[in-house]
């Protein structure tokens, strides 16, 4: 487990620099996964889609309406409109929805970056969530004072998939109300579950 204090300076500093070479060998396709009520302006995801334009947003039918299947079924069509698997950046019930989509419509993906998921239960969703190892790298993120889920639940949830589990201390829902409104940590990463995933490349999208 990794143990991270971020700063409100950290949090808030200008986007790193990114490559946006899209030749062979270069990143996979990039999908933003946001939660309920969607990614606003304030929200690290909005922030990250409006500096790398080739990323693209999952849409969802009703952004309020929790329904993990519908949501999940959202995710797996965005997947097959990527040319290739791709990278998937969740927050909240999005991480439920990803990891749901590709166990139950059987997705290839190349990694999961899972930030703040909720607990699965508060949604009735546990069952329906894999209880073994992932078959892709995943990083699960979390923090100490989230509402949505006790720490110890989130770390849980990374060994039962076989994912690495960044702790954070005091970030709550990881989102614009604590204060993540670029969240340049979150690009270092997804910059390591890039390189994870792409096995061999040393292409990486900060500098």
């Amino acid at each position: 487990m990794t143990t991270i204090q971020p700063s409100a300076q950290s949090r808030r500093s200008p986007p790193l620099a990114v490559s946006h070479d899209p030749a062979p060998g270069g990143i996979p396709p990039i999908l933003i996964v946001a939660g309920l009520g969607d990614s606003g302006p304030g929200h690290w995801q909005y922030h990250w889609l409006a500096t790398h334009p080739g990323w693209r947003r999952v849409v969802q039918p009703d952004w309020d309406a929790p329904q993990l299947n519908t949501w999940a079924a959202a995710v797996a069509r965005a997947i097959d409109s990527t040319a290739a698997p791709p990278i998937l950046v969740a927050h909240s019930f999005g991480c439920l929805a990803t990891v749901r989509a590709a166990h139950l419509f059987e997705r290839r993906i190349a990694g999961a970056l899972l930030v703040a998921p909720p607990d699965p239960d508060r949604f009735g969703a546990e069952s329906q969530l894999p209880d073994r190892p992932l078959p892709y790298p995943a990083i699960v993120v979390a923090s100490n004072n989230d509402s949505w889920i006790k720490l110890v639940t989130a770390g849980a949830l990374a060994t039962r998939w076989g994912a690495r589990f960044v702790a954070l201390d005091g970030a709550g829902h990881v989102n614009a109300e604590s204060g993540h409104d670029q969240w340049p940590q979150g690009l270092l990463l997804l910059d390591d579950l890039i390189l994870r995933a792409s096995a061999g490349t040393r292409r990486r999208i900060t500098r």
